[in-house]
């Protein structure tokens, strides 16, 4: 009965400045093995994390997540309960984004390492150097009420450099000349089509 076994979790992490989105696949939730896949996660950011904010689940507020976090010098907050507006940019990705590229059906914990490859090797690079998204412009009325209108769109890394003085804010050993080479070496849409064949390959092999 598969409604009593558990599938392949995805790991969806989402920065609310820049949208750069890198997503991991792990096939349990417990302490021992999100530490693994977040630190793999957060290094696949070319630029400095400074927050991780996540729900306020046991999986994520934990002494093991906090030591890594405190390793890497992360401040963590983590939204409120009943409050999935707290969380509203990861909500949104997960349904635009996982869920329309990978399905809902039950995947087994088995293959959590190959999507998580593909995830790292070809799906994160076409997220945020191929898939553009939306940003808003925040204005207030005479009352004080904010309003958002997404009048901006760009793929992640052009939202990266159009930052100022963008550069402060890469990782030791990563610049935007060498970030180049990879951005553009393809179109986007030869590397969505090269995404998409990868993600056939990786599905096709699953049911082997």
């Amino acid at each position: 009965d598969l409604d009593k076994v558990k599938g392949v979790y995805h790991i969806n992490l989402v920065d609310e400045v820049t949208q750069w989105q890198v997503v991991g696949c792990t096939e349990k939730i417990t302490e021992q093995y999100l530490e693994v896949l977040l630190e793999q996660l957060i290094e696949q950011f070319p630029y400095k994390i400074i927050n991780f904010h996540s729900d306020n689940g046991s999986e994520y507020i934990n002494g093991t997540v906090a030591k890594l976090l405190n390793k890497l010098v992360i401040e963590q907050t983590k939204s409120r309960s009943g409050r999935c507006n707290d969380n509203a940019l990861v909500e949104c990705k997960n349904g635009a984004v996982i869920r329309k590229h990978m399905g809902r059906s039950h995947i087994s914990q088995k293959h959590a390492r190959p999507i998580n490859e593909f995830f790292r090797k070809y799906f994160n690079p076409y997220l945020n150097y191929h898939r553009p998204s939306s940003y808003p412009t925040v204005s207030f009325d005479a009352k004080g009420k904010r309003k958002k209108v997404y009048d901006e769109c760009m793929v992640p890394y052009e939202k990266l450099k159009s930052l100022e003085n963008a550069v402060q804010y890469l990782r030791d050993g990563i610049t935007f000349e060498l970030l180049d080479k990879f951005a553009y070496e393809k179109s986007d849409n030869e590397y969505a089509a090269l995404m998409q064949k990868k993600k056939k390959e990786t599905f096709n092999n699953l049911s082997n």
